[in-house]
């Protein structure tokens, strides 16, 4: 239910509508508009209106605390943090391969945050769009409406996410920020009762995964509205295996244009910063990152479940295979770049985990004891990079002979899918706003677009200071005339 408070202050010939907060995401944003009298859209904007600066209260702390301090950043993806920092640790203290045992359980706790995270989305945050209408009833149109009309689905979302949450439980300790990894390795193995109480409801973890993916295909497929919804033509950016298959854990970064020809493949992503640069704006909290060979107007990009299932050229377990080429087929074999197609690919990435989690509980080597491997020659830098539920995901930590942190990045998953988020909520305002009556209806088809990136907005806030004011001079026909940036002076 959207419980969005809709404000308008006139100014002029001009007025300002705010949906504040969005809704049915993680963290606090706002959309803002500006309309003429007429409700014609002259401005279109999605805001990140919280502050956190992780990468600055980072610094100064042991490079062993990293992993449990950024976990912080977010209650719901607390894993995805503290693994990609696990990954930057590792490379700190000298360790380039971890034991079979280690890694088999770092990638298994990883595959079950994914399946929860990617079910509390679909099924709780965003499902009441997809079953109800995106006008539907708004008193309906949340989570509980799903559990009182389809108790079925309902229920299927609800275990799903615990039975992701018992594996993050059963490795680190706790369902929410439990400790896990050390520098190296984990810090105690699954037990064989802990595995065989998992393998107990698998199968129908399984059967439940595959309905899901069969539920978000057969809507999407029957809506035809829903191919134009929010699309956009992009570039895409993820992490792949080294044959080219869908990877979460560790791999080479491809990104490939929207006409699906690669910009790169099987990149360093220890070099990550020859590839991405990162802007900041007076009016966001977010950052802009931008593939530096496109440079910032045309280099934005899309990352996340709806990147990788584009780019990858296979998946490993069948069942989600079997799902990919189907998606593939929808769009006749390019990419499919429909905004809402995210819901789809996410929970062909949810069977994908469920498969993967089957196998690991039947490999003796997640049950092992060989944990930890010997520290090397440490380093003063470190680079870890996943793929978390809502994209790629880099910390970057630089420390100093004390091992005292001493510069830290973070190019968190939904920082850069900010661009493309705000070019959805244009896009949505354009067609479906322009000249008409503002309604909650309508304004909840911009939280729809929102929605379907699964933002994370706690994990994302990391810019702060003084923003570049900028000024540009635009012609009556449109074209740029001159630019002028504070502390940089005029440039074209």
């Amino acid at each position: 239910m959207s419980t969005a408070e809709h404000s308008k202050q006139f100014s002029g010939k001009t007025r300002r509508v705010a949906i504040d907060p969005v809704t049915r995401v993680e963290g606090h944003g706002k959309i803002t508009l500006l309309l003429d009298q007429d409700n014609h859209i002259q401005e279109a904007r999605f805001h990140i209106v919280e502050f956190r600066g992780f990468e600055k209260f980072i610094q100064g702390r042991p490079y062993w605390e990293v992993p449990f301090i950024v976990q912080r950043l977010c209650g719901i993806c607390p894993i995805s943090h503290q693994l990609a920092a696990a990954k930057a640790v590792d490379q700190l203290v000298g360790v380039d391969q971890l034991t079979p045992t280690a890694t088999k359980l770092r990638c298994l706790l990883h595959f079950g945050q994914i399946l929860q995270s990617h079910a509390l989305h679909f099924f709780h945050l965003s499902s009441p769009d997809l079953l109800f209408g995106f006008g539907g009833d708004p008193s309906q149109r949340n989570i509980v409406g799903v559990l009182e009309k389809y108790p079925e689905i309902g229920l299927k979302g609800v275990k799903l996410r615990k039975f992701g949450q018992q594996i993050i439980q059963a490795i680190t300790g706790k369902r929410v920020h439990g400790a896990a990894t050390v520098p190296g390795g984990m810090n105690k193995p699954l037990t064989f009762n802990e595995r065989n109480s998992l393998l107990a409801d698998i199968d129908a973890i399984l059967a439940w995964s595959q309905d899901a993916v069969t539920l978000n295909e057969e809507i999407h497929v029957a809506n035809p509205t829903h191919r134009d919804f929010a699309t956009l033509y992009t570039p895409f950016l993820s992490m792949v295996g080294s044959r080219g298959e869908l990877e979460f854990y560790h791999g080479g970064l491809r990104a490939s244009l929207a006409a699906g020809s690669k910009i790169f493949d099987q990149f360093d992503y220890r070099h990550y910063h020859q590839i991405i640069h990162e802007e900041v704006r007076s009016w966001s909290y977010l950052k802009f990152p931008f593939l530096t060979e496109l440079g910032p107007a045309e280099g934005w990009y899309r990352v996340g479940p709806l990147a990788r299932i584009n780019s990858c050229d296979a998946i490993a377990t069948p069942l989600a295979e079997a799902a990919r080429k189907r998606f593939r087929d929808y769009a006749q074999g390019d990419f499919v770049h429909d905004t809402l197609a995210y819901h789809w690919a996410r929970m062909i990435e949810l069977l994908h985990c469920a498969e993967s989690i089957h196998a690991l509980l039947l490999d003796a080597d997640v049950i092992g004891t060989d944990l930890i491997v010997s520290k090397g020659q440490k380093k003063e830098e470190g680079i870890g990079v996943i793929e978390a539920p809502r994209g790629t995901l880099f910390h970057h930590y630089r420390v100093n002979e004390e091992g005292l942190v001493t510069q830290a990045n973070l190019i968190v998953s939904t920082t850069s899918n900010n661009q493309a988020m705000n070019e959805s909520v244009r896009t949505v305002a354009n067609k479906y706003l322009e000249g008409q009556e503002i309604t909650e209806a309508l304004l909840n088809h911009l939280e729809v677009a929102i929605r379907a990136y699964d933002p994370c907005l706690s994990c994302a806030t990391h810019a702060l200071g003084k923003m570049p004011l900028q000024i540009e001079l635009i012609g009556s026909k449109g074209m740029l005339i001159d630019r002028f940036r504070s502390g940089q002076g005029r440039f074209r």
